[in-house]
């Protein structure tokens, strides 16, 4: 049964409807329109590589991101794709049904060997973009291998290279930075959501965008300086790819369909591109996958609600019992026995801007709607998928690290990646970069690709996990005047209005009417104002302010530093390099002789008594220490206090709890965590002994295709349904396939490769539709149905594969980060009379009587297994028909672009990985 290629989501969606006969002609134009590709039968130089062949990437769909007029109408009529556009997705999806028999020599059949340089039978084509540098690619995944005489050449071969395989991706990105989207890219209303929710988070100015430019150059020192001519260099290459495909009509067709180029003429620009659009997309990136915290008010409104239900004093105790702010019962990547405090409860809280009831009001964010923009309802789709920036939506990625003490070759063994979604191209892009001070293979994302991001150098491998410690704080600014004046440090100031003016025609690709809206946000020294409210009667404008806001580039030095051979040697020297990013990162390392670990970010010291939890007063009192608001500078945390070590016997990280002490920036850090799946498996690992790569990769992907509450929490639910016989046949049946499933690993994998049928999918069935159900059931008639709610608010009670309703969103690979997975296995335990370490305040299902709980489990059992599979799996617009239970679950790589991929089946794994095994050092 072939693979199902889903429908494009992006703004082209309307070419599926065009007929053959003019798609066909449209293509005979195109096809006149294209140059060749260079190609010399040479090799690319290879650096001294000490990897041994014992280092492998993988990153699906594939590293060919562009695609002609003529490549995008051919893969609409035809089916038919640009080479390499999507060779890395099926070995990257065989692993989910294969990685029982890898071993280490198979681990290729998985993986693209990462090993420097290229083969000379390997070479599929060179490009000179100028005499300086070399671009060479090879046959198996047309990665570019770029080599440079000099610093300046190897940048600009980097430019080139990324706007071969990504120029109409890295255009939007810089658009989407700018709030621009839709005037870019055509008024589809996904188009437009995408750009008010990230253009409210980071509404800059071309001046701030030039801002971050200038700080490099004035306090980034010769590194600064370094990192601004290797980026001025970098965007020339982007610019001389431009004007080459321009005049030689081999740009990306996207540019057609959208209306900036004609395809007959090829009148019309494609605009170059400048340092301030590197900006613009690093602070994209940031927002993405880089920050942490948040969500104040909504706390404060679950702290109201559980105040309101059980009195002050029991309602907070019970508050705090769902925060988990540090959970004794928390996996955490640091185990050794050292603690990182910070973020935690004040003993005596100072400053507190809790809200009036009711008084809570979002700031209207889009005015002046005209024509299309009216129909923010309808279902037309945009270039970018709209939920691309949903919150939360950073816990993806994850590491597997495990010391020479422990591995069979007596070196170390990783595992590791970030999972950036599943896009078509895909955000990140592959390459080697070997010049002056540089050295190193692995991902970028696309027009960040100064630097390799995440990948190995020499003799040495790096990767990293979203951390989200919380460096973003909820100021109440005090109104004083009007409702756009503000008290700052006793003064009555204006707020400054920041507006961004968007209007579209309709497209060759976009049915959507043509229009317009102005988006407005106001902006404080504390941040953009995102709610309106009181407390104790004052009118107060809510705001966030995070430390990474207006200065995303700065992390550009930590990334120059990973590249480079001479700063990097060791563990140590790792980790200097990390201290130098200020995104929230959690950074794993390996070599032949060390591990390490270190949790990145510009963590601000906190005014003594400020509960980083909930909103507090804009006051000089309440102020970051050390706060610069025309700079939003602080005093941050020292190196020492961030969560670190070198050496523990393994790391495992899943966005999961750093370490004892560093209190988690949201709820769900509790004693189920889908970093218990790798700390189970790794640990098991490290007890017996000689740890290999295969052994490592066969963890993670054991770990990738099981069901996290079939695992750790189903155990719990058939104990207590188990405490008494199930006489009704409906729940016996029911509870014989979640215990034949449970048994057998609660695993969601094919009966075969291919199948597209699950084995015991009438258990996943069950467990899918009875989840929300027990949750419900379970928790709701304690709480009360308006804590239910405002606590649902802060945690989504359920993440599955298939869940288009959580924060990733459906088809996105992603799942079971966020959910009460916690919660219920430590109120299930009480029940059955365990013990518990971080109890809830209260047990909650059936009152906390076996009997009761029992009960409530088969009640809500019995009604799950009535749900037929056409309701649990409802279908979408994406190609899944009702009740298709593999396609509810499968990953879409969503269509950035004009050409399309097929979907997989379901696997819960980085997006980018390595394997890596170092048997050598310099």
């Amino acid at each position: 049964m072939p693979l199902r290629t889903p429908r494009p989501i992006g703004t082209l969606r309307k070419l599926g409807r065009l007929r053959t006969a003019t798609a066909a002609a449209l293509l005979a134009l195109a096809a006149t329109l294209v140059a060749p590709v260079p190609l010399a039968a040479h090799a690319a130089d290879a650096t001294t590589d000490y990897c041994g062949g014992q280092c492998a990437d993988i990153l699906p769909p594939g590293e060919n991101g562009n695609a002609t007029l003529a490549d995008i109408l051919a893969n609409k009529v035809f089916g038919t794709r640009p080479d390499h556009t999507m060779d890395q997705l099926g070995p990257y999806a065989s692993l989910a049904t294969g990685y029982p028999g890898v071993t280490d020599a198979t681990i290729t059949d998985f993986f693209n060997s990462s090993s420097f340089g290229v083969p000379s039978n390997q070479v599929a084509s060179v490009t000179i973009p100028r005499s300086d540098v070399t671009i060479t690619r090879d046959k198996k995944s047309g990665i570019p291998h770029i080599k440079g005489t000099t610093r300046s050449g190897t940048e600009f071969g980097a430019g080139y290279a990324a706007a071969q395989d990504r120029l109409w991706l890295m255009d939007l990105f810089r658009h989407v930075g700018r709030g621009e989207l839709s005037s870019f890219a055509g008024g589809a209303a996904a188009n437009r959501g995408l750009e008010q929710e990230f253009w409210r988070q980071a509404p800059y100015t071309e001046a701030d965008l030039q801002s971050q430019v200038d700080w490099l150059a004035q306090q980034g020192g010769s590194r600064g300086q370094q990192a601004l001519a290797d980026a001025q260099a970098y965007v020339d290459g982007i610019n001389a790819y431009i004007t080459a495909s321009k005049n030689g009509r081999y740009f990306p067709g996207e540019y057609v369909l959208t209306g900036h180029v004609d395809a007959i003429t090829n009148a019309g620009t494609i605009d170059p591109f400048q340092l301030t659009d590197l900006i613009a997309l690093a602070s994209v990136i940031g927002a993405l996958f880089g920050t942490g915290g948040g969500g104040e008010v909504q706390s404060a409104l679950s702290l109201a609600a559980a105040q309101q239900r059980y009195g002050v004093a029991q309602g907070t105790q019970v508050w705090e019992s769902f925060r988990e702010r540090d959970d004794p019962e928390a996996t955490s990547t640091v185990h050794d026995g050292t603690s990182f405090p910070y973020a935690g409860k004040p003993s005596n809280p100072q400053g507190e801007a809790l809200p009036d009831p009711g008084s809570v009001v979002p700031e209207p964010l889009v005015y002046d709607a005209t024509g299309g923009a009216t129909q923010a309802t309808t279902r037309s789709p945009g270039v970018l998928p709209s939920n691309l920036f949903a919150t939360p939506r950073k816990g993806m990625s994850n590491a597997l690290v495990v010391s020479g003490a422990h591995t069979a070759s007596g070196h170390p063994v990783a595992v590791f990646g970030p999972q950036t979604g599943y896009f078509a191209p895909q955000l990140l892009m592959l390459q080697e970069l070997q010049g002056p001070g540089i050295s190193a293979r692995g991902a970028s994302f696309a027009g960040l690709g100064m630097y390799v991001e995440l990948g190995r150098g020499q003799d040495y491998a790096w990767s990293a996990t979203s951390a989200s410690q919380d460096v973003t704080d909820t100021y109440a600014v005090e109104l004083c005047q009007d409702s756009t004046h503000y008290l700052f440090h006793g003064s009555c100031v204006p707020m400054e209005k920041l507006e961004r003016t968007n209007s579209w025609k309709p497209t060759t690709a976009d049915s959507t009417a043509a229009g317009s809206y102005r988006m407005q946000v106001w902006r404080t020294a504390y941040g953009p104002v995102e709610y309106r409210a009181t407390v104790g009667g004052k009118p107060v404008a809510y705001t966030q302010l995070r430390s990474s806001y207006r200065h995303e580039a700065d992390s550009i030095l930590g990334f120059q530093e990973l590249n480079d051979p001479t700063f990097v040697h060791d563990a140590a020297s790792f980790q200097r390099a990390a201290q130098d990013i200020n995104y929230t990162f959690n950074w794993f390392y390996a070599d032949s002789r060390q591990t390490a670990y270190y949790n990145s970010g510009t963590n601000p010291v906190r005014a003594s008594g400020v509960d980083a939890s909930f909103p507090v007063w804009a006051q000089t009192a309440y102020d970051w220490h050390g706060w610069d608001p025309t700079l939003n500078t602080a005093d941050y945390t020292p190196p020492s206090q961030h969560p670190q070590s070198v050496d523990q016997d393994y790391y495992i990280s899943w966005n999961n709890k750093q370490a004892p002490g560093y209190t988690a920036a949201g709820f769900g850090d509790g004693s189920v965590h889908r970093a218990d799946l790798l700390e189970d498996r790794v640990k098991a690992l490290v007890q017996q002994g000689g740890v290999t790569r295969s052994a490592l990769v066969k963890a993670m992907a054991s770990a990738a295709v099981t069901d996290l509450r079939g695992e750790d929490v189903l155990p719990e639910l058939l104990q207590v349904i188990g405490s008494a016989p199930v006489t009704d046949p409906q729940e016996a049946t029911a509870v014989q396939q979640l215990t034949a499933w449970s048994q057998a690993g609660a695993k969601r994998t094919e009966t075969s490769a291919g199948s597209h049928a699950y084995a015991d999918a009438a258990a996943i069935r069950v467990m899918d539709a009875w989840w929300p159900l027990l949750v419900q059931g379970e928790f709701a008639p304690g709480l009360g149905t308006g804590l239910y709610n405002a606590l649902g608010a802060d945690l989504t009670v359920d993440e599955s594969p298939s869940a288009g309703h959580g924060p990733t969103g459906s088809h996105a690979g992603s799942a079971f980060q966020y959910g009460w997975w916690s919660y219920a296995d430590k109120d299930l335990r009480k029940v059955l009379g365990r013990p518990v370490q971080g109890a809830l305040a209260q047990t909650y299902c059936g009152g906390g009587q076996l009997a009761a709980c029992r009960d409530v489990l088969l009640s809500t059992l019995k009604q799950a297994a009535a749900v037929p599979a056409s309701t649990v799996y409802p279908g979408d617009d994406g190609g899944c028909s009702a009740g298709d239970q593999w396609c509810a679950d499968s990953i879409v790589q969503r269509p950035l672009g004009g050409v399309t991929d097929d979907r997989i089946s379901w696997q819960n794994r980085p997006t980018f990985q390595q394997v890596v095994e170092f048997p050598a050092h310099r």
